[in-house]
């Protein structure tokens, strides 16, 4: 009774997801959003990020090295965490699963789950906004369209992207615990 109570469950939480995924990838239908969106998930790929660990230590001297270090390192550790979730965990991504969402953008490899986009986006939004609360002001909002591109353009679930962005943050703290932040 209970087996079928928690397949039940999962069922409706499966159909809600899959209907907010259509209603967010809609957008896609409409080229400048498509644009827009994909345009984010390209800079979110890691060229946004990539400047940032780089102008980091030129905006701010000697006090931008450890936090450009922090997040080059915890980036790579967050590749390897995403990768190996995905590996094994091996989710198909929507537009796959269901016809009525349309891909956005070519997607970086097969499966969706967790988001190693928006883990890297909280992920180094929480590492720098901890060191310079000054630039919260552009990397949240950032890293927050950099988590919607991602279900908007049929790439992923949201919770793909809710568990990449705990995983994220996760991941940080621990940095940030790690150096005596």
């Amino acid at each position: 009774m209970a087996d079928g109570r928690a397949t039940e469950v999962i069922r409706w939480f499966d159909a809600a997801e899959l209907s907010l995924c259509l209603l967010l990838n809609r957008g896609c239908s409409r080229r400048p959003v498509r644009e827009f969106f994909g345009t984010v998930s390209r800079l979110g790929d890691g060229i946004f990020w990539y400047a940032l660990i780089l102008v980091l230590p030129s905006l701010y001297g000697e006090s931008g090295w450890l936090p450009a270090l922090q997040m080059a390192i915890t980036g790579v550790i967050g590749v390897a965490v995403y990768k190996s979730l995905k590996h094994s965990l091996v989710r198909e991504r929507p537009f796959i699963n269901c016809d009525r969402i349309a891909l956005g953008t070519a997607p970086l490899d097969r499966y969706s789950f967790p988001s190693g986009h928006t883990l890297h986006a909280v992920s180094f939004t929480t590492l720098t906004s901890s060191y310079f609360p000054e630039l919260a002001f552009v990397l949240v909002p950032f890293a927050a369209l950099v988590a919607a591109s991602r279900v908007v353009l049929g790439l992923h679930y949201p919770t793909d992207v809710i568990a990449g962005g705990l995983l994220g943050l996760g991941l940080a703290s621990t940095s940030l615990s790690l150096v005596g932040m």
